[in-house]
């Protein structure tokens, strides 16, 4: 069994843990004035506790359902704790831009000038071939200050993510959740590497997406080309399987972001089974986006910020924290 990095100085269950994180907020509780936002829930049943001691790929479905309402709301402070995406998606628009054509030969200008001077059956019939033009956009000062606004996403991401897996943690484990409450103590309590590991994630995602798209333009340029691209692809699985490992590390233990990054890969192998499935339940997902948008544009357009990201999340949490407990919980608390 591969032995996984843990804080020495925890000593407590991680079922000891909530329940001081319960009555830290019921204390604080009687100082909230927005005291309806952070009201308790119903709470959990039985069958909720026996989905997440059996967390089989039927009970995941189940849990979905149950959780709905829930993840309705996770899905909503995802899409609006990270709002400078929208600057970007703003400027990609091209609503301030300037929209022009340009020509597509060198020998455009020379052969309008000879047209002008004098037209004839072999000018006409250069310029069906040399005189064609496509469409261009230029980027304006409003274009760059929203792309730079969009910069903003390297505070947001982090801590909105690490909120959001604690949230769908505790769903997961079956223990009562008050949305609000829950999502910024969990801030609150993991700031600083939320802050880093964030900007990490974010890194490593732009590294990967310029990798994919750089050596699919250089495809057949030669074989080094050829398998660098099905390397960065193999590269792309890989960090998302390791992804949910990384956020549920950062919400449950106390120990260092590169310690995080190399028992995330240690659980891409020890947990390989269920690391299959959570990846082709996110194939399924990600083709099923496709398919509105290609059947109807609209809805395609709807559905992400209903409930797409929160469902894909969901699936990382349920796959993952399993393989966590085995292997990095269980055993600790058996030799403490």
């Amino acid at each position: 069994m591969p032995e996984f990095n843990r804080d020495p100085r925890e000593r407590l269950s991680l079922d000891q843990i909530e329940e001081m994180e319960q009555a830290e907020k019921a204390e604080k509780k009687k100082f909230n004035l927005f005291s309806r936002a952070y009201r308790d829930g119903k709470g959990v049943d039985k069958e909720e506790i026996a989905i997440a001691d059996n967390p089989t790929f039927l009970n995941f479905f189940k849990l979905c359902w149950r959780k709905l309402n829930e993840l309705l709301s996770v899905n909503l402070i995802s899409i609006v704790g990270n709002f400078p995406i929208f600057f970007f998606l703003f400027a990609m628009s091209g609503y301030m831009s300037i929209h022009t054509t340009s020509p597509n030969y060198a020998a455009y200008g020379p052969l309008r000038g000879a047209m002008l001077f004098h037209s004839s059956p072999a000018t006409a019939a250069l310029w069906t071939i040399y005189g064609r033009t496509s469409p261009v956009t230029v980027h304006t000062t409003g274009d760059y200050i929203f792309m730079g606004l969009a910069f903003l996403l390297l505070f947001t991401h982090g801590p909105v993510r690490t909120g959001v897996t604690y949230l769908l943690r505790n769903m997961f484990r079956a223990k009562p959740v008050m949305i609000l409450q829950d999502f910024f103590d969990a801030i609150k309590r993991n700031l600083k590497q939320a802050l880093i590991v964030g900007v990490l994630d974010l890194c490593a995602i732009a590294l990967l997406a310029y990798d994919i798209m750089f050596f699919y333009l250089n495809y057949n340029v030669s074989n080094m080309m050829t398998a660098m691209f099905f390397l960065s692809l193999w590269m792309v699985v890989l960090y998302l399987v390791m992804r949910p490992y990384i956020w549920l590390q950062l919400v449950t233990f106390e120990i260092g972001v590169w310690k995080m990054i190399k028992n995330a890969l240690r659980f891409t192998v020890v947990g390989l089974k269920r690391n299959v499935m959570v990846f082709l339940g996110t194939l399924f997902m990600a083709a099923f986006e496709y398919a509105l948008l290609l059947v109807y544009f609209p809805l395609g357009v709807i559905f992400p910020f209903v409930i797409l990201p929160s469902v894909v999340m969901m699936m990382g949490v349920y796959g993952a924290f399993p393989v966590i407990k085995r292997y990095m919980i269980d055993p600790y608390y058996e030799n403490a």
